[in-house]
């Protein structure tokens, strides 16, 4: 495929004319200058313009298009009927006269309706197929045989979605099919090659998101994974690949590191995990990937971590450096999923931040014995114990009597309990501090961080 999202936008082909068959030449971009998009106006190759005539889609219209040297009734530009332009999943554009329809199963109409929004209505009632009609209706079906009035051309799905005028929606008779995979959150993949897109793709991904896809190929000796599509503009949102088996994490991505190279994994079990916020959410990414077995594809490179240094995350299977330990920096405990438990989650993860004052005792306690565990927990259970009521006791004792009094809404606001103290245990000193703890008003998410 030569397009991975529903509208073509990414479109980088070299299809020149309105159609294959008799289509209409399109007029070089560094010669359109009496019209909005030409390489005055975008001369740094955005939306893929550039010294060239070939179709893109620059405005983010429902599909590729071209300007067109002939007017017809004052029209100056016409969409590109591209085969290659087709999003896997996305099954192509069919006739539908109704009698019986395309897809028989339940449908609905809606003045909200996106591509997702029908996939995830059939996907909810466990349908594979969701078909969308005219611009607001959705149907379902597990037809086989959805091909039986006729295919027709992509052109004739232009019809917007009533919820997002940037998607194709079908049109009148016709009907735009795809495959209810596309944008689940998860799923397990065992074929030689397949894409992944991220949650509720191609619309934007929802909050508090988390997801995981196995790749899982028996006797491939090298997967290898290309982000054809990455828009995460969040730092805080991220997507992972990890070893299936060891749970290692080998490529992390995220708003401030898009993958830029193909990555190649050179196991047969790979896990994708993906991970957003409450803000800034974004389109998401499509992810191809590809096993090998036997000998590694030629021009592939060793694989590469693109973990930055200041967002580094490491995965726990016996210990920590006890470098991280002596970092001035804290270590975020990750163990379960942060909108609902999830006892398969591939490992746990450490987070660095600067703002999140949480410690993490897994270096000390992690290597030692049960019972010596037990006995370390408790020792520092009791000096929690002593310091608050050391506390308390100083409090009292040196209180001045010559404080002014504080009214009733300002003495809320000062209650002594709103300061907890916390130990921070090192191998060879306890230190004890007060530390104020971001209220309830701040960032709700774990990961988050400068």
């Amino acid at each position: 495929a030569e397009c991975y999202t529903a509208n073509g936008k990414d479109y980088r082909g070299k299809q020149n004319q309105t159609c294959l068959k008799a289509g209409k030449p399109c007029l070089y971009w560094n010669e359109t200058f009496q019209h909005p998009y030409n390489t005055i106006k975008y001369p740094n190759g955005e939306g893929g313009l550039g010294n060239h005539n070939y179709c893109r889609n620059p405005d983010g219209d429902v599909r590729p298009w071209c300007y067109i040297p002939d007017h017809e009734d004052g029209v100056y530009w016409k969409f590109c009927d591209i085969p290659t332009c087709q999003m896997p999943g996305n099954l192509g554009c069919f006739k539908d006269s109704g009698h019986p329809p395309t897809l028989t199963g339940p449908s609905e109409t809606s003045n909200k309706l996106t591509i997702q929004n029908c996939i995830s209505f059939c996907r909810r009632q466990r349908y594979k197929l969701a078909g969308m009609e005219s611009g607001y209706a959705c149907f379902c079906g597990n037809d086989p045989d959805y091909r039986r009035h006729g295919e027709a051309a992509s052109t004739e799905c232009n019809h917007v979605c009533f919820g997002d005028h940037t998607q194709p929606c079908g049109g009148d008779g016709r009907v735009i099919i795809f495959d209810t995979r596309v944008g689940a959150c998860g799923g397990n993949y065992t074929t030689p090659s397949g894409v992944i897109y991220s949650p509720d793709f191609p619309d934007n991904y929802g909050t508090s998101r988390v997801c995981y896809w196995t790749v899982q190929v028996p006797g491939a000796s090298v997967i290898l994974f290309n982000f054809t599509f990455f828009d995460i503009v969040d730092s805080t949102d991220m997507v992972e690949l990890l070893d299936g088996y060891n749970n290692q994490v080998i490529a992390r991505f995220d708003g401030r590191s898009h993958p830029r190279d193909i990555i190649n994994v050179t196991t047969d079990f790979v896990i994708l995990y993906f991970y957003s916020d409450r803000t800034n959410q974004a389109q998401g990414f499509a992810a191809v990937y590809k096993a090998f077995k036997g000998e590694k594809p030629k021009g592939v490179e060793e694989p590469v971590s693109s973990v930055s240094p200041e967002s580094e995350v490491v995965t726990e299977k016996a210990n920590i450096s006890l470098n991280a330990v002596r970092s001035s920096q804290i270590l975020v405990v990750i163990t379960s999923s942060p909108s609902k438990p999830d006892h398969n989650m591939p490992g746990r993860y450490y987070y660095k931040c600067k703002k999140w004052a949480l410690l993490t005792l897994y270096n000390v306690l992690l290597p030692l014995p049960t019972v010596w565990t037990i006995y370390v927990l408790a020792a520092l259970l009791t000096l929690t114990v002593i310091a608050m009521v050391a506390k308390f006791l100083l409090h009292v004792t040196v209180k001045s009597p010559t404080i002014p009094s504080i009214s009733g809404s300002e003495a809320c606001n000062q209650n002594a309990s709103s300061e907890p103290w916390i130990i921070f245990y090192r191998p060879s000193t306890i230190s004890f501090f007060k530390k104020k703890l971001k209220n309830h008003h701040g960032d709700l998410s774990p990961l988050v961080r400068n």
